[in-house]
């Protein structure tokens, strides 16, 4: 867990709230908005869980207290002008009390939707049936996972010299799914892909 804030948020107050936008870590989602006083950023370090403070309740307030749905802390930024706070966390269960993924009802954006299912993914991996497709491809190991990557790959040229833009959209969501399991399977996240486009780009 990390916090790289560059200057002391609560100096002369420490009963000022701050907003504090929450996203999540593996899917750049914005899942929820809450306000922070000193004590709960503390006391969200300490715990390693996404604390609030409640308004209604005047007092301290841990996100998934009653329901489970807690919010796991990864790290933490504050904006330009210091008065708030950009909460990086992993889900545990939906983030909304109405059940949904996230407070803001906003469709999913295209990388949201690929994150999605790399953490699908990665839960079939964790506690997946043996008969589901994605267990199956990863107990195969990159024999099998890797060849279902080449086979897609070439489906997708074919798709875009012979078959048309649906086709090829359709056989690019093959490729990208077989290449995702093909990561999870190889131990490499988004996040190192992610890293090596960085450098590339620079």
């Amino acid at each position: 867990m990390t916090s790289p804030l560059s200057m002391p948020l609560w100096q002369n107050n420490p009963d000022t709230l701050l907003p504090a936008i929450v996203q999540d870590q593996n899917t750049g989602q914005v899942l929820m908005l809450g306000n922070m006083n000193e004590e709960a950023f503390m006391r969200m370090q300490k715990t390693g869980k996404v604390t609030f403070f409640s308004r209604s309740r005047q007092r301290l307030w841990e996100k998934g207290e009653t329901s489970g749905n807690t919010l796991r802390f990864i790290s933490a930024s504050v904006d330009c002008d210091g008065d708030a706070l950009l909460i990086r966390a992993i889900p545990v269960g939906p983030t909304c009390h109405t059940g949904d993924r996230s407070c803001f009802s906003a469709e999913e954006t295209a990388p949201e939707t690929i994150g999605n299912l790399a953490a699908t993914i990665r839960r079939r991996a964790e506690t997946g049936s043996s008969v589901s497709y994605t267990k199956q491809l990863l107990t195969g190991g990159v024999a099998f996972y890797g060849a279902k990557v080449l086979e897609e790959a070439e489906e997708v040229v074919r798709a875009a010299k012979q078959e048309g833009k649906r086709r090829t959209i359709e056989e690019a969501a093959d490729l990208l799914y077989h290449l995702l399991v093909l990561l999870e399977g190889e131990g490499i996240s988004l996040d190192e892909i992610a890293g090596e486009l960085r450098k590339r780009r620079r």
